[in-house]
This record gives structure tokens, C-alpha cells and sequence, in this order.
């Protein structure tokens, strides 16, 4: 059974950072697609970032671009999100999620339970 456990979740000034951390226990992590979504109170869930299985392909949405890393480390079947330059509007709960399903681009099968991150102006 694939489990997912995120943490470094908090809250942080703006103009702060924090380092997400997300463990997987179970399935073939090193050989998986894996990502960050968020999301904002009363808003939908957004990609953040994507990282393929050798950190080869890396995707940041525009609004995160040149502040937040998404990082892997296989050994440790351990996926990170650094964020940097933290605004107001980065404040909701972050997953990571996992297995990219087959036949899509964007959708995982697996997701942890989320980390909240609040950001105060």
C-alpha cells in the first residue's frame, strides 16, 4: 500500500521561506512522476510543480516560477518543495501526489494528505 506523508508545513512571514517534505512508504517511488499541488481556501486545486522520475523534466506554473525548487531524492523515496520570496497568495494546503495515471499527463494516483502553509503579510 502506497502511503504519502508531507510535512514542513507553517506559518512564515512574507518575504520568508519554508521546505516541504513529502515521504512515500511503499511502491516504486524512484520509477514514478511525482508533484506538488495547492490549495487556497475556497479555491481549486492547482499544480504547482512536477518533477520526473530522474529530475529531468521539471515544471513550475507561472506563479511560482524562479521562487519555489521542487527537488527528488530516490534513495530516500522523498520528494521536496523549497519555497522562497513566500507572498500572501502562496497561503493554502500543499500535496504531494504520485504516480502519474496512465494515459494522462497531469492526474496521480496517489496523494498525501496535505501540509498547510500560511503566509502573513
Amino acid at each position: 500500500q502506497v502511503q504519502l506523508v508531507e510535512s514542513g508545513g507553517g506559518l512564515v512571514q512574507a518575504g520568508g521561506s519554508l521546505r516541504l517534505s513529502c515521504a512515500q512508504s511503499g511502491g516504486a517511488f524512484s520509477l514514478w512522476g511525482a508533484a506538488w499541488f495547492r490549495q487556497a481556501p475556497g479555491k481549486e486545486r492547482l499544480l504547482v510543480a512536477s518533477i520526473n522520475w530522474v529530475s529531468t523534466i521539471i515544471y513550475y506554473s507561472d506563479a511560482v516560477r524562479g521562487r519555489f525548487t521542487i527537488s527528488r531524492d530516490n534513495a530516500k523515496n522523498a520528494m521536496y518543495l523549497q519555497m522562497n520570496s513566500l507572498k500572501p497568495e502562496d497561503t493554502a494546503v500543499y500535496y504531494c501526489a504520485t504516480e502519474i495515471r496512465r494515459g494522462t499527463t497531469d492526474e496521480y494516483n496517489y496523494w498525501g494528505q496535505g501540509t498547510l502553509v500560511t503566509v502573513s503579510s
